[in-house]
């Protein structure tokens, strides 16, 4: 491995990161949603009438696949469960079913394991697919009244037949930043549930009323002790593990002294690049894997790929 190159300062990597596709995984999709035609019932009925492979089927955090592709399946042989129109790709149009079960000739494959191995086009279906099946398993009532609701508008829309409210699909920010410091070290952090020597960014959940630039300060203080100055926005990644969008940020620290707070975090340190590259190496440090923007935001300032590329 080479010697890892110094990056540029925190806006230029942001511009540089901009102005090329991302390579993290789910970033980009390539599929027409349709959303015109999704009100039209007799348009998403006849989507179902297709004789040729174009249904992916998903299942509580897996799905059907074929090696590294996608297991597509006709219509007919698709399995039982709600369903949705996904959209078009090359004038190919992709339904998918959310079933409850798998059978084992489908190969149901962890949903994260499976994203590594799919192209841009795949991964952007796959993840639309999980996504609006993780909120159909769990909204199956009216909020209102709490009444069982139908699927409507190929399925991206729940209706509610006793009191016609209408309800949307569920995604929740979530701001995920990698701080950096005078000295051009990054700070990342590691959760009391994870195995010991994994570390990585910061992230939390967005709350009600709250810019996206303070909730990233707002997290980094609660679970490190650390006030920042810059906050600047990097990248999004949809992540249905079960309903996030996580919104990527770089930030440089205003304070520099650690006080974790023993809950979201049990252990917080600040790296060089050198010192991340041997323990890395080393497996002493283990970062996320490449399937998570974590990663690409801990690259990206490190100026080069680290190992452990799991």
């Amino acid at each position: 491995m080479g010697q890892p190159r110094r990056p540029p300062t925190l806006a230029g990597v942001t511009a540089s990161y901009r102005r090329t596709p991302t390579p993290f995984h789910f970033a980009r999709s390539g599929h027409d949603r349709q959303g015109r035609h999704r009100t039209d019932p007799e348009w998403a009925a006849a989507q179902w009438t297709r004789t040729d492979p174009c249904v992916l089927v998903v299942g509580d955090g897996v799905v059907a696949m074929d090696g590294s592709r996608l297991r597509l399946l006709s219509p007919g042989e698709a399995p039982a469960g709600e369903r949705a129109v996904l959209g078009t790709v090359d004038g190919q149009t992709y339904l998918a079913v959310f079933a409850d079960n798998l059978a084992d000739d489908l190969v149901p494959t962890p949903v994260r394991q499976a994203g590594v191995a799919l192209d841009s086009t795949h991964g952007g279906l796959l993840v639309h697919a999980l996504g609006l099946a993780n909120w159909h398993r769990t909204h199956p009532r009216c909020a209102r009244c709490g009444d069982p609701t139908e699927v409507a508008e190929a399925g991206h829309v729940r209706r509610c037949p006793s009191c016609q409210a209408v309800h949307f699909p569920r995604t929740d920010p979530a701001v995920i930043m990698l701080v950096t410091d005078d000295q051009d070290r990054a700070l990342l952090g590691h959760q009391p549930s994870w195995k010991e020597g994994r570390y990585s960014t910061l992230a939390g959940f967005v709350e009600p009323g709250e810019s996206l630039e303070d909730a990233v300060r707002r997290e980094v203080h609660e679970e490190v002790g650390v006030h920042l100055a810059d906050v600047t926005y990097a990248a999004s990644q949809p992540w249905p593990f079960p309903s996030s969008l996580m919104l990527g940020f770089f930030a440089t620290a205003e304070t520099t002294e650690i006080d974790v707070d023993g809950r979201e975090m049990a252990d917080a340190r600040w790296f060089t690049r050198d010192e991340l590259t041997d323990l890395t190496a080393n497996r002493e440090v283990m970062l996320p894997g490449v399937v998570s923007i974590s990663r690409w935001l801990i690259e990206s300032w490190h100026g080069t790929e680290l190992p452990g590329r799991w």
